[in-house]
C-alpha cells in the first residue's frame, strides 16, 4: 500500500522533489529575510540534522556537535557545516565550536540534562541567545522556567508536548485533520478533508462566496492527489481535497460542518507506543476519555501503570492485528499511533481506518512518508522535526514574523506578521498591491478585533496579517509589511 503503484498517485520522486523545493524556499526566505547568523547545533539525532540541513542554505555559519562520530558523518556531506566531535556539556567542545561567536545556540541532543548544561554554558561562554529542548513539562512551569532563565536559558522547548497538544486540539475538532490558533486564537487555520457528502462538492469557490464583503471564512488553499493550490473563483470543489480555511473564532464550527463530517463525541480512545507523546496525550484526556495504551517493552509498561491513574495500560504488540483486535480496536472512537517507528504508525493507523474507527492519528516521522500516509486515508499526521522547525525559525528572524507553522500535509507555510508603518501593504487595498500569486492574505487582526481579508480590503500599521504561501512565494511576502 505504500508504494506508489496507483498510476493516478504522484510518484515517491515526486514527493521528494516536493521536500526538496520546500525546503530550498524556505532556506531562501531565510537568506532574503534574516541576516546571516552564526549558528550551533548540539545533537546530531533527527531533530538537529534536520534544523542543520534547514538552516544551512540561509547563508548562516552552521556548527553541529555530537559525541557521535557516525551521526557527524551523515551531515558531513552538507555545504558549509562544520562539524565537532564531543561532549556539548563541557568547556573544551563549546569552546573548539567557538560558541563565543554564536548568535544562536540550539541544544537538541537526546538527554535533556546535557541540553540544559549546554545551554547554560553557551549563554556563558558568550553565545547571544541560548535554547533546549527538554521533556520535562515541570521545566516549563511559570517560577521554574524564570530559573532557568535567569540561568541564561532564554527558551525551553518540548516539541512532544506541542505534539501532543495538537492532537489533544484536534479530538476536540475530530472533523478536521490540522487545526492552527493565530493572534491568541483570534483567527483559525482549519484543515479538513473534503466527504463526497459535503455541500462543496462540485461547486465553484464563487458559488459558495454569497456575502463577499462579510466573510467569516476564507479558503486559502487546497490540496488535491499531493498537489497543492491557491483557489480561484472558477476552481471547483471535489470529493477527497484537503481544504485550507482561514476564520475567525465565531466561525470554527460552521467551517468544520462544511466537511461533510459530524464531529465526533471521543468517548473511547486507544493509544499505540508509550512515547513521550502519547504519555502526555493520555495524561491530558484520562480523566475525560476512558484510554487504553499498548506498550511493547514490558518494564515500560509497568512504569507506566505507575505514572497513569487512569489509563488502562496493555502490554502488546501493535503489530499484531489480533491482539489489537482482541484489545477491542474496532470499538474506538480514536486511535493514536506514537510508537517510535513511522513505519509501524502507518500501518497501525490504516488497520485502525479499515476496521471502522472514525479519528485516526499518526506519527510519522520520515518526511518522504507524509503525503503517502495522508493519501491511504490518515487523518492526521504529527512530526516532531515540522513541529520544531515552527519553532526555531523565529529565532533567525530579523523582521517582524511572529510565527511561522510548517504544515504537514502541504508543500505551503503560514506566517504570521506585524505590518510596520509604512511598509508597502499599508499604501494600497490589497486588491491592488501585486501579491504573488502563489500567496494570499487569509486574515487581519486589529486591536481586538479580527476581520477575513478581500480585495477592497485596507491593512493598517502594526495589524497582525495571516499569510498562506507556497514555496516560490515564500521569498517575496515578507517585503510587504516591513
Amino acid at each position: 500500500m505504500l508504494a506508489s503503484d496507483n498510476p493516478s498517485r504522484p510518484h515517491l520522486g515526486h514527493y521528494k522533489a516536493q521536500i526538496f523545493h520546500r525546503i530550498s524556499s524556505f532556506v531562501y526566505f531565510c537568506y532574503s529575510n534574516y541576516n546571516a547568523m552564526k549558528i550551533v547545533i548540539a545533537g546530531a539525532g533527527e531533530v538537529g540534522t534536520h534544523l542543520a540541513k534547514m538552516l544551512s542554505g540561509a547563508n548562516h555559519d552552521i556548527t553541529v556537535i555530537d559525541i557521535n562520530p557516525r551521526l557527524l558523518e551523515e551531515i558531513e556531506g552538507l555545504s558549509d557545516i562544520i562539524t565537532v566531535e564531543g561532549d556539548s556539556s563541557t568547556f573544551s567542545t563549546l569552546k573548539k565550536a567557538s560558541v563565543r561567536k554564536a548568535d544562536l545556540f540550539i541544544a537538541v541532543a537526546h538527554e535533556e540534562n546535557i541540553n540544559i548544561i549546554a545551554a547554560i554554558l553557551a549563554k556563558q561562554l558568550g553565545a547571544k541567545k541560548s535554547i533546549a529542548r527538554i521533556d520535562n513539562y515541570e521545566y516549563l512551569e511559570p517560577n521554574n522556567k524564570e530559573m532557568f532563565i535567569n540561568m541564561g536559558i532564554d527558551y525551553l522547548f518540548y516539541p512532544e508536548l506541542i505534539g501532543a497538544e495538537e492532537v489533544i486540539k484536534l479530538l476536540g475538532h475530530t472533523s478536521s485533520t490540522e487545526f492552527v490558533d493565530f493572534s491568541g486564537g483570534m483567527l483559525s487555520l482549519v484543515v479538513f478533508k473534503l466527504d463526497k457528502s459535503s455541500g462543496l462538492v462540485d461547486k465553484t469557490l464563487l458559488d459558495v462566496t454569497v456575502d463577499r464583503k462579510n466573510l467569516p471564512y476564507r479558503t486559502v488553499a487546497i490540496v488535491r492527489e499531493g498537489r497543492t493550490f491557491i483557489p480561484r473563483g472558477s476552481d471547483r470543489f471535489l470529493a477527497g481535497d484537503m481544504i485550507y480555511v482561514i476564520t475567525n473564532k465565531d466561525s470554527v464550527e460552521e467551517v468544520l460542518n462544511l466537511s461533510g463530517k459530524e464531529n465526533i463525541d471521543i468517548k473511547n480512545m486507544m493509544i499505540l507506543g508509550g512515547s513521550r507523546i502519547g504519555v502526555r496525550i493520555a495524561s491530558g484526556l484520562e480523566k475525560e476519555v476512558n484510554i487504553k495504551l499498548i506498550e511493547y517493552n514490558q518494564e515500560k509498561a509497568y512504569r507506566l501503570a505507575e505514572k497513569l491513574d487512569n489509563t488502562l495500560i496493555i502490554h502488546e504488540d501493535g503489530r499484531d492485528i489480533d491482539a489489537m483486535m482482541e484489545e477491542g480496536l474496532s470499538s474506538m472512537d480514536a486511535f493514536v499511533a506514537v510508537t517510535g517507528r513511522s513505519e509501524t504508525n502507518i500501518l497501525a493507523a490504516m488497520l485502525a481506518k479499515r476496521v471502522g474507527v472514525k479519528k485516526v492519528i499518526a506519527e510519522v516521522e520520515n518526511l518522504n512518508y507524509i503525503n503517502l500516509a495522508e493519501s491511504i486515508g490518515i487523518d492526521t499526521i504529527i512530526n516532531k522535526k515540522l513541529i520544531t522547525a515552527s519553532n526555531i525559525f523565529r529565532f533567525t528572524r530579523t523582521t517582524d514574523v511572529q510565527a511561522i507553522k510548517c504544515l504537514t500535509g502541504s508543500e505551503a507555510e503560514v506566517l504570521e506578521f506585524i505590518v510596520k508603518p509604512n511598509s508597502p501593504a499599508t499604501k494600497q487595498k490589497i486588491r491592488d498591491l501585486c501579491f504573488p500569486h502563489d500567496a494570499i492574505i487569509g486574515g487581519i487582526v486589529r486591536g481586538d478585533s479580527a476581520m477575513i481579508s478581500v480585495g477592497d480590503s485596507e491593512i493598517n500599521a502594526y495589524d497582525r496579517v495571516v499569510v498562506f504561501a507556497m514555496p516560490d512565494a515564500i521569498p517575496k511576502v515578507g517585503k510587504f509589511f516591513n
